[in-house]
């Protein structure tokens, strides 16, 4: 912790926006991972079979309650829509199912590319950071009659400035980059899904109408 307090003191103030781009990416970080790892994912496959078992029972207010069992789930709110329009016609089947994916793939991906945007700001910053260092060390370089001390001080100075900048932008940056890619392919999962079993069921579903069976 003393090592940190130090570099972070070294680094002057452009570490400050630095720190502040990394406590929004950690929050977002943190949010991103409970909902799309805890609250809209779902074992798909599982659930469909069960789903589409039931379907094929004819019987459809057991699929419903199958999916009011996980509100959050992005998917069973889709599926869902296509259940409670299940004894109506394909068109609206169709559009039902249509309407909650449209409603639901926002919410999913929503700060999907922030941590990215994130990073990049983090970066430039480290960046901006360097540049104003690495002038301060020129300019004490420059300047004539001070003793050689203050100016190897002076030198010091704007080279930790450079450095420590450039080093926590890339620290910041990094974590961002890898959290952006492990959610951003747990959101494709999602949205995968959604697409994928959402046709199943209208064609489950439309089926079941053409084979005439009863109300469910």
């Amino acid at each position: 912790m003393q090592n940190f307090a130090k570099f972070y003191s070294e680094g002057g103030a452009w570490m400050h926006p630095i720190l502040f781009m990394s406590i929004i990416a950690l929050g977002v970080m943190i949010e991103r991972f409970i909902f799309l790892y805890f609250k809209y994912n779902i074992n798909a496959s599982a659930f469909m079979a069960q789903i589409t078992k039931l379907v094929m029972a004819n019987n459809i207010d057991r699929a419903i309650k199958l999916c009011n069992a996980a509100p959050s789930a992005a998917l069973p709110k889709v599926i869902k829509a296509g259940l409670t329009r299940a004894n109506k016609g394909p068109e609206e089947i169709q559009n039902a199912v249509e309407e909650a994916t449209l409603e639901i793939v926002p919410i999913v991906t929503k700060r999907t590319t922030l941590l990215q945007q994130l990073a990049n700001i983090a970066t430039l910053l480290g960046l901006l950071g360097t540049i104003l260092g690495l002038i301060q060390a020129f300019d004490a370089l420059s300047q004539e009659g001070i003793p050689p001390e203050q100016r190897q001080t002076l030198l010091a100075k704007g080279i930790s400035i450079a450095m420590n900048t450039t080093a926590f932008g890339l620290g910041v940056a990094i974590p961002c980059l890898l959290a952006q890619l492990m959610l951003s392919s747990v959101t494709k999962k999602i949205i995968d899904e959604i697409d994928q079993y959402s046709v199943k069921l209208e064609n489950l579903l439309i089926s079941r109408l053409h084979s005439g069976s009863g109300q469910g």
